[in-house]
């Protein structure tokens, strides 16, 4: 599990405190530890990437998260990754690392929409169905995905549709990939473009940024 930040680590003045909180103030242990029973679905091994709020993502922050995923999933002992997120720019990251990275591995992307402190946070959650879905057969081959609220979406096609709400990530033109039942992933169709290892773009270990603004790929 990759940490970056975001709302699924913000905490707010009291447990009824679900907007006007402060993102990425929770680090990558104390999430794990607030899920007990991920040690039942997985062997989860937590790494803090960096902490932000998601408003503040670049295109050097993307890049230095694509190359460790790649790097991990080319290890025979990790099976997938989740990545812990923040909301506002989910999207943005997910299509990018559904296009750099090169395996068949599952990547699963996560957040919430309520801070960790909440007496209705949605992380745990969140976070327990992320880990069975970047764990499970059913997800290999299907690209990067985002999960929340119980339903699976493509990396490619999810977007953000309200400010506040738990159902707000949602694919208007094609649909949820599938949904998370039962503690297991069910797909009713999948994406047939490509992406991670049949995709032609660029790998991250052939592209630099200048200045936070550009990404320049070198060919390889």
């Amino acid at each position: 599990m990759l940490a970056t930040g975001g709302t699924i680590a913000g905490s707010g003045a009291s447990s009824t405190t679900v907007v006007g909180y402060t993102a990425a103030t929770v680090g990558i242990e104390t999430l794990l530890n607030a899920v007990p029973e991920l040690k039942t679905v997985a062997n989860v091994k937590g790494e803090q990437v960096f902490q932000i709020a998601s408003e503040n993502m670049n295109n050097d922050y993307w890049l230095k998260l694509a190359k460790r995923v790649n790097t991990l999933l080319a290890q025979d002992d990790v099976d997938g990754i989740v990545i812990t997120h923040g909301t506002d720019t989910i999207e943005e990251t997910s299509y990018f690392l559904d296009l750099v990275v090169k395996s068949k591995k599952p990547v699963v992307v996560v957040g919430a929409m309520r801070p960790s402190t909440a007496i209705s946070a949605d992380g745990p959650i969140n976070l327990f169905n992320a880990v069975i879905l970047a764990g499970s057969d059913e997800a290999v081959g299907k690209g990067v995905l985002v999960a929340l609220n119980d339903q699976i979406n493509a990396a490619r096609d999810v977007t953000k549709n309200n400010t506040s709400t738990a159902d707000t990530f949602r694919t208007p033109e094609l649909g949820f990939l599938g949904y998370m039942q039962g503690n297991k992933p069910y797909f009713y169709r999948q994406s047939t473009r490509r992406h991670t290892a049949d995709s032609n773009s660029t790998s991250p270990a052939s592209m630099s940024c200048r200045k936070s603004t550009s990404c320049t790929a070198t060919p390889t």
